[in-house]
């Protein structure tokens, strides 16, 4: 079966007139707010809260140099990513472009890989909000909010595509207008002209004043970049979901053309606001978090609960994310027979129910090993799924290095989004991807992490290779 997502109206089996539907019975149930909000929504995650502090602590004022260089690079793959989309919206994205760029193998390999990382961060994220959960309600155990966690957005998945786009509409939109409303405050504050401010303003002083703006050298802007990258990851997400949007080419045009801002405004944006509040060095950066240390010296009440809410949302929002993603990847290895059949089946709302239920069920067993074998099984999870997101990345270079020369051949028109200096900055950011994984193998505190990743991956992708040979080499029925 063709997994190419080309629109057309269609009364649904639901019996609603019109309701728009995919050549592969997903249905168009995402609208345009959805869309544009997972888009904005997508670059936003957990760790831009909870894991800036410790890039703070390490690189100084020149964090900010990392979270540039991440942010091109993300920007960069997702100008690449959104040229492929664009030409040809479909629910598995970069697994299916790469099965037909690169071959049956790759296909299979990033796809399975990429499921592998979705289904793991449902545990890591649900066991981090039922951290939360249960220090405002410690009546119920940490593992029955996880658990209740995950039920809940299982249900909301399971009901329909329009469902999850609801959730994460609401999800993402308390996520971007609390980082804007940071932004704007804090730099009111900077400047000494917010009403009411503990903080005296220092301006940008705070970038230079502590040692200099490189004040643990220009090699701690490396170790920041390998502590920042890993929450870019789910900018992609829009590029599955478009496959199910009422006009998935225009969805995915604006989604790729909006990334630059979405990355200045709200990483580098809300950096550069704790920066300029605090020097790099405060204890209460790293002690409270860098958003709760910022907010507490303008004299915010309840800056710590805030926070928490926040932080909750942001997990909810990356839990909703992440099974949708992972059971539409599912869905699509499926239909390209490199998972079960049954993956590929949709319901009478155009749901992939077993897809769905695959991908929560390996969740709900995460879940278990992360609270009965945390330091052993969890760990080697967590480690071996750690650097999937850069491989991912790598994978769509290479893919849309091929894929160019097949859209000219084939469908020129449809390249209505173009990678810039096509190939020379497709190389250039392939190039950085790989100086970046081969940086960690070097690193103390990365190695574990991308050798595991490496050696699951190298088992992935052997195990794709001999199923292709085997494909190959069988009889033509």
């Amino acid at each position: 079966m063709s997994s190419t997502t080309t629109l057309q109206k269609a009364g649904g089996p639901t019996g609603e007139p019109g309701t728009p539907e995919s050549s592969d019975g997903l249905k168009a149930g995402l609208k345009n707010r959805h869309l544009s909000m997972i888009a904005i929504g997508g670059v936003i995650g957990a760790g831009l809260f909870v894991g800036s502090g410790g890039g703070i602590a390490k690189a100084g004022p020149a964090i900010l140099i990392s979270y540039a260089l991440v942010g091109a690079m993300v920007v960069f793959v997702m100008r690449m990513l959104g040229e492929m989309a664009a030409a040809s919206p479909n629910s598995g994205s970069f697994s299916a472009y790469a099965d037909r760029a690169l071959g049956r193998w790759a296909g299979f390999s990033i796809g399975w890989l990429y499921w592998f990382f979705w289904v793991v961060v449902l545990a890591v994220e649900a066991t981090a909000g039922a951290a939360i959960l249960e220090g405002w309600i410690p009546a119920v155990p940490q593992w029955a909010w996880a658990l209740i966690v995950m039920a809940v957005l299982t249900a909301t998945n399971l009901g329909s595509v329009a469902s999850y786009g609801e959730f994460e509409f609401w999800f993402a939109g308390i996520k971007v207008v609390a980082i804007g409303a940071f932004v704007v405050i804090g730099m009111l504050a900077v400047f000494g002209v917010l009403p009411g401010s503990d903080n005296p303003g220092a301006g940008f002083a705070h970038l230079t004043d502590t040692g200099g703006f490189f004040p643990n050298g220009y090699g701690a802007v490396l170790t920041g970049v390998l502590m920042v990258v890993f929450s870019f990851m789910g900018s992609e997400i829009v590029t599955l979901a478009a496959g199910e949007s009422e006009n998935p080419r225009k969805a995915v045009t604006q989604a790729t053309n909006s990334v630059i801002w979405r990355i200045g405004v709200f990483y580098l944006g809300s950096i550069f606001v704790v920066l300029t509040l605090l020097p790099w060095n405060d204890k209460s950066i790293t002690e409270k978090g860098s958003y709760v240390a910022a907010l507490d010296s303008i004299g915010i009440a309840h800056a710590g609960t805030i926070m928490e809410v926040i932080v909750l949302t942001a997990v909810l929002s990356c839990l909703n994310s992440g099974l949708y993603t992972a059971s539409r990847m599912a869905f699509s290895l499926g239909e390209r027979g490199d998972a079960p059949k049954s993956f590929a089946k949709v319901n009478a709302k155009g749901v992939p129910v077993a897809a769905i239920l695959g991908s929560t069920v390996f969740g709900f067993v995460a879940v278990y090993f992360n609270y009965a074998f945390k330091d052993t099984v969890f760990n080697f999870l967590l480690n071996s799924s750690g650097a999937i997101a850069l491989f991912v990345w790598l994978v769509i270079c290479f893919t849309q290095l091929k894929m160019r020369g097949i859209l000219l051949r084939e469908d020129p028109e449809k390249l209505t989004v173009k990678m810039w200096l096509f190939p020379w900055l497709t190389w250039a950011t392939a190039g950085l991807i790989m100086f970046v994984i081969g940086y960690m193998f070097v690193d103390d505190a990365n190695r574990e992490v991308v050798t595991l990743s490496t050696l699951v991956a190298l088992v992935v992708v052997a195990v794709g290779v001999v199923l292709d040979f085997r494909r190959k080499r069988a009889p033509k029925a």
